[in-house]
């Protein structure tokens, strides 16, 4: 399980409520156009910690009927409530996951400890693998060296998916646990990521700009510096210019861009004025691949 994976983005309709097409049409233009290694499905970018458990349990079967085997699936199943957590990753375990993710219990202060048995409980009653998904910017949780090789006691915790710009890090956890799965989940850097020997990297942006991402991984791995940063740069003027715009709402603008029926973004998330909407379609002209 290695690669390009999506972090896949979610549609809904103008009041809210999952659109299943347009969630299909997104599935199928990862697959088909972008030609992505995976999907990463309900987190941050899909709008997961919005969505009920039930929506959740929707959108995991969706995407699971229309991705079929094509393509590696990783399901984030984390959440504040335990209970919901462990029976998200027995649902998507038969539903045929070929991954769990769960992102670290955020809110309250947790110890370690807690964390610690927060992965342990979600995967005792299940027989799947999960990466752990660290993001300390949102989460408040900062883990080290040591933690990390404490989770992976767990047999059943083959990587993580590291949304942090630590490479110091990074490389210390690249050269302890050489067997363990690490994505990088900053799409903006993933040219100094791969170069530690990443197997891969999920991300929002990948929704529209994973040709260039699999290149840089590919140009990386092949030795030609010159190309991975060449295409690097062309990622970041387009992750420039979406942050600059709005993150989720001009992603999905771009998708509809090229005829995909990404919908709107839940609330509170706002829709997006005309203006955001002409500069979306810019970007679409002049940064997309």
């Amino acid at each position: 399980m290695k690669g390009i994976f999506t972090a896949l983005i979610n549609s809904f309709d103008e009041k809210g409520n999952i659109n299943e097409q347009g969630l299909r049409e997104i599935v199928r233009y990862n697959i088909d156009v972008s030609q992505v290694d995976g999907l990463y499905v309900n987190g941050s970018t899909g709008e997961n910690f919005m969505l009920s458990a039930e929506e959740k349990k929707k959108v995991f079967k969706i995407v699971k009927d229309e991705a079929g085997d094509e393509v590696d699936l990783i399901a984030q199943v984390g959440a504040l409530n335990i209970f919901e957590a462990k029976d998200l990753a027995a649902y998507v375990t038969d539903l045929g996951y070929d991954a769990l993710s769960a992102v670290t219990p955020f809110y309250y202060k947790f110890d370690f400890e807690e964390i610690k048995d927060y992965y342990n409980s979600i995967l005792e009653d299940v027989d799947n693998q999960m990466l752990i998904y660290s993001i300390p910017a949102l989460t408040g949780v900062n883990m080290d060296l040591k933690q990390f090789g404490e989770l992976f006691e767990n047999e059943k915790i083959t990587g993580v998916k590291f949304t942090a710009p630590d490479f110091f890090l990074l490389e210390r956890l690249r050269h302890a646990y050489p067997e363990k799965l690490i994505f990088s989940g900053f799409d903006e850097m993933l040219l100094p990521a791969s170069v530690y020997g990443i197997d891969g990297a999920i991300g929002s942006t990948f929704n529209v700009n994973g040709k260039r991402a699999k290149g840089i991984l590919k140009a990386v791995h092949e030795g030609d510096l010159g190309e991975a940063r060449k295409l690097q740069k062309e990622s970041n003027d387009l992750i420039t210019a979406i942050l600059d715009n709005g993150l989720y709402q001009t992603i999905k603008e771009l998708l509809k861009v090229k005829g995909v029926d990404a919908g709107y973004c839940r609330k509170p998330m706002k829709k997006p004025g005309d203006e955001q909407i002409e500069s979306a379609k810019e970007i679409g002209r002049t940064l997309l691949d």
